[in-house]
Order: structure tokens, then sequence, then C-alpha cells
């Protein structure tokens, strides 16, 4: 099964997620205008979700913007220090909720993975991007791809 999901509707997760979580308002993640630049010390979180539909949530956004938004989150003040581990638990709980919402569109539940933050993502075997998703959170690049896993062909159900 390779159920479709929509632009719109990755758009309208992310929105209301930074809206519950971050901002407080569905306004302030907006689509990217203009060309995309290179993201500086890029830092990923993702999740997978596995079922009858499997893929992978993900956000890659810079390290800088990543640690204002694990302010945000936290609850700290501008220029406060973030420990690595602060940065992965926020990071990764915005990962963790997008993946969740997206989990409920699917037409079979399904299970979700614990959430992953790095330095590069690692490859899904027998994945593709279906969805890319440049936004802009504060004038910043922030963005959301979704994977998902392809059925390979078997003889299985054949008679």
């Amino acid at each position: 099964m390779t159920a479709t999901v929509e632009y719109d509707q990755i758009h309208a997760i992310a929105q209301e997620v930074f809206a519950a979580m971050v901002d407080g308002d569905l306004g302030l993640l907006l689509p990217w205008d203009g060309d995309l630049p290179d993201i500086v010390d890029a830092l990923v979180a993702w999740v997978d979700l596995h079922g009858e539909w499997s893929g992978r949530a993900v956000l890659v956004t810079g390290s800088d913007t990543a640690h204002d938004l694990a302010r945000v989150l936290l609850g700290l003040d501008d220029g406060d220090a973030v420990s690595r581990a602060d940065l992965v638990d926020a990071f990764g709980e915005i990962a963790n909720v997008v993946g969740g919402n997206l989990k409920s569109l699917l037409p079979t539940p399904g299970t979700l993975g614990l959430p992953q933050v790095g330095d590069v993502l690692p490859p899904l075997a027998g994945a593709a991007r279906v969805q890319h998703l440049p936004l802009s959170w504060r004038g910043r690049l922030l963005v959301v791809d979704v994977w998902v896993t392809l059925p390979t062909a078997t003889s299985e159900g054949t008679s």
C-alpha cells in the first residue's frame, strides 16, 4: 500500500505542531519563498513509521535554528545555552509529533518508532521521498520531508 500524503496535509500538520508546541500561532510556519539556501551545520530529526504504510517523517534545519527551537520549547531566554541532550530531546520531539500526526492520516494504524536526531539522515532501505516541504520559521529554512518505503514484488498471495 502506498497511500498518498498530500503536500497541503503535511504543511497543515507542521503548522499545527508549531502553533501548539512553539509559537501559538498557525501563521508563523510558511512555505519558503525564493531560492533555497544551503543549510549550514544541518541537524536532522526523524521518526520511522511501521505497518502497512511504512516510511519516515524528517525535519532538517540549521543547528542555530534547532537551538532556537529548543530554547522556545524549553522556555529559555534567547542566548541561553542548550545542552546537546536538550537539543536532541526538543528537536526529536517535534519530529515525533509531526510523525504521529502523519500516522493519523493513514488508512490503517501502524506504529511509530522512537525519534532520532543526528547530523545526517541515514538511508531507509527501499524508500523514496514523496514530499519535500521547504518552510520558513521566523525567516529561517526548515525542511519537512516524507519518505515512503516502497513495497517489493513478492510471490506471496499468488495462486
